[in-house]
């Protein structure tokens, strides 16, 4: 065996076996479709959702695909390094959630391309019921994240403070955070994001700031992307 192989801690080429690719790509293409339905389902980023997932199985079959074609060559692996070095990723990524669904399959990617087939399905399924099952938990338990939208005519803009708005939002949510606020000669808006206990209190929070600024116009948006009121 040569010097450089023993250091690598290799054994040459490994043979490459077309029927073992083409079947860890059809387990691949099922578990992309199925992590694709958790993020649609579950997910919770505002924007990108059906492009993100989308990307998704495209991603964890390209893996599967390096991987298998890298493992059967010592010298494709060390080629494959200097590729990518030179590969620069500039999508930005504005939600931590998508980085989670990117690695995850990247990572049954990487176990499908290295044949262990059922420690991936089975790690994987986990992975997604306990995201699952710990979102429908939050839900439940933790309240709901909305964003509310609020949009003043010129009558009223001229009388309003922002602190008259903090004061009528602070007495029916749990904490608000302003996000946005354009002041303009015709009026103004502004989008809060809201921690509130329960979708019950949408109703006295519209009521009293109706009450307050008789023109005014308030959209609820939730986390999912749709209207609360």
């Amino acid at each position: 065996m040569p010097a450089e192989l023993e250091f690598f801690g290799g054994t040459g080429d490994a043979p490459f076996s077309l029927t073992e690719l083409l079947l860890n790509m059809a387990i691949g293409m099922v578990m992309a479709l199925l992590i694709r339905w958790h993020f649609l389902r579950f997910g919770s980023t505002l924007s990108n959702r059906d492009e993100l997932g989308g990307v998704l199985p495209f991603i964890l079959l390209t893996t599967v695909l390096i991987i298998t074609v890298v493992k059967s060559s010592l010298a494709l692996s060390l080629g494959l390094v200097g590729a990518l070095s030179i590969v620069r990723f500039r999508t930005p990524i504005k939600e931590p959630e998508e980085l989670a669904y990117l690695f995850l399959a990247i990572a049954m990617g990487l176990g499908l391309g290295a044949n262990q087939v059922v420690p991936t399905i089975s790690a994987g399924i986990f992975i997604l019921i306990a995201m699952a099952a710990i979102k429908r938990y939050n839900r439940r338990e933790g309240g709901k994240n909305l964003y509310l939208s609020i949009s003043l005519a010129s009558n009223d803009a001229g009388k309003c403070l922002l602190d008259d708005l903090n004061e009528v939002i602070g007495q029916h949510v749990s904490s608000s955070d302003l996000r946005r606020f354009d002041e303009r000669s015709s009026g103004l808006d502004a989008t809060y994001l809201l921690d509130i206990a329960s979708t019950a209190n949408l109703t006295p929070l519209s009521n009293d700031l109706r009450a307050r600024f008789p023109d005014v116009t308030i959209t609820f948006l939730d986390q999912n992307g749709m209207p609360g009121i």
